[in-house]
């Protein structure tokens, strides 16, 4: 195939179609840049997308009548777009996205993905996203590749031959990076140490990007042969591997590989995943159905939340109504770690907000989205300590929450409880 410029390549979107935008640090910026010039030709083509990332001046409120964001995660790049006028937000389970697009339910008119150059067989990769990109391509009528020389080779199911693209586009652009690692505070290592506490030797762990993933992995480094099985993972796995604390020989599933459908974090990562048979890069559809996880021995699962009611209910994806995140993948490996031999699902997060309120409380905000329902919900944790909830009544709950809520709150919500459910004599 002749690479085409990006204007030639997006000539073929027209109004009103449906375009899927490959995510994540897989974020065709150049594409989404040039999509934005034809602007004034276009009117209500719909973006379908997961989790992106870089700058994209495409959701400026100028272009609401040109362009709509139907999102199945919402990052920060889209959030003023999604609670605005601009677009909306798919719940669904990451591990289910696929078929919507399978089964038609979200029709695909053009995809637009970054991959590799094609190797001397004709075969692209999609670099460090695959997750729902693969399915998007098999679904999409017409296929655009933003082709960049520094987008991994990555091993799994992420390869593609040239035939199956209609339009190459020939980029040199660095991937978007993000690091957490300097960003880690004191209570985040508390709640890491926390979270480590529970990881046994031998273990399988899901382990997602944030200041509390990376705290969590800096305390594991007198742990052994640790396996990671997650839908995504970032740098801290690296250096563990590297220590040869993740050897991922005990897991059952994939054994001495990681086994992911993404990867975010900084160049550094992006090196050491490409063309690296350490690494299995896999549809999120199969990494993050709960019966493959838990073929997986003593599976950790680690996901946080926007706040918890007392009664175990955990929203992790809204701001009362002001769509936060998404779903994601957090159901699918609560759910795979419970079903675990010796697994344990974990929600991890601080007591406190930024601005001092407590996130463990009475009740969720009007319009909150529950995420992992209560009767899920299994291992809680804050800097103050572990509480499990799995075989509680509501009573024994909300008296446990209440022990590893912040201090400041627990007066205001031992009367709530107490208002609620009585004394906690049970």
């Amino acid at each position: 195939m002749k690479f085409v410029s990006a204007k030639d390549a997006l000539a073929k979107i027209q109004s009103g179609q449906k375009v899927f935008a490959h995510g994540s640090a897989a974020t065709p910026l150049h594409l989404l840049r040039a999509l934005q010039d034809r602007a004034d030709d276009l009117k209500k083509v719909e973006l379908i997308s997961v989790s992106t990332l870089g700058d994209l001046g495409i959701t400026d409120s100028s272009f609401k009548e040109n362009f709509y964001f139907n999102s199945l995660f919402v990052s920060a790049n889209v959030r003023s777009a999604i609670n605005e006028d601009q677009g909306d937000y798919i719940p669904a389970f990451l591990s289910e996205i696929p078929q919507l697009f399978h089964r038609k339910i979200l029709k695909l008119d053009v995809a637009l993905i970054h991959t590799s150059p094609p190797d001397k067989h004709g075969f692209c990769s999609l670099g460090v996203s695959v997750d729902v990109a693969k399915a998007a391509v098999k679904n999409a009528g017409y296929v655009i590749a933003q082709v960049n020389q520094r987008m991994p080779r990555t091993h799994g199911d992420g390869l593609m031959h040239v035939s199956e693209i209609d339009a190459m586009v020939e980029v040199d652009e660095a991937l978007p990076e993000v690091n957490y690692r300097d960003k880690v505070t004191a209570v985040e290592i508390a709640i890491g140490k926390n979270c480590a506490s529970l990881i046994e030797d031998g273990s399988t762990l899901q382990v997602g990007i944030g200041s509390i993933p990376d705290a969590v992995l800096q305390q594991l480094e007198t742990h052994k042969d640790l396996g990671i099985h997650s839908e995504m993972f970032s740098d801290g796995v690296i250096e563990l591997m590297e220590k040869g604390v993740i050897t991922n020989r005990n897991k059952k599933r994939h054994r001495q590989k990681v086994a992911t459908s993404f990867a975010i974090g900084t160049k550094r990562l992006y090196d050491f995943v490409d063309d690296n048979p350490q690494f299995a890069f896999l549809e999120a559809n199969y990494i993050n159905d709960a019966y493959v996880i838990s073929k997986n021995p003593k599976v950790v699962a680690i996901n946080s939340a926007i706040e918890i009611d007392v009664t175990g209910q955990v929203c992790a994806d809204s701001i009362g109504t002001y769509q936060y995140s998404g779903v994601g993948g957090q159901m699918d490996f609560i759910r795979g770690a419970s079903l675990s031999p010796d697994g344990k699902p974990i929600i991890a997060m601080q007591s406190e907000t930024r601005s001092g309120e407590s996130k463990i409380v009475p009740f969720l905000k009007e319009g909150a989205g529950v995420v992992t329902t209560r009767a899920h919900v299994h291992y809680i944790v804050t800097e103050y300590g572990i509480v499990n909830l799995y075989g509680l009544n509501l009573k024994q709950r909300a008296y446990e929450l209440l022990r590893i809520a912040h201090p400041r709150h627990q007066e205001y919500l031992e009367k709530e409880i107490f208002k609620r459910f009585g004394s906690n004599f049970i």
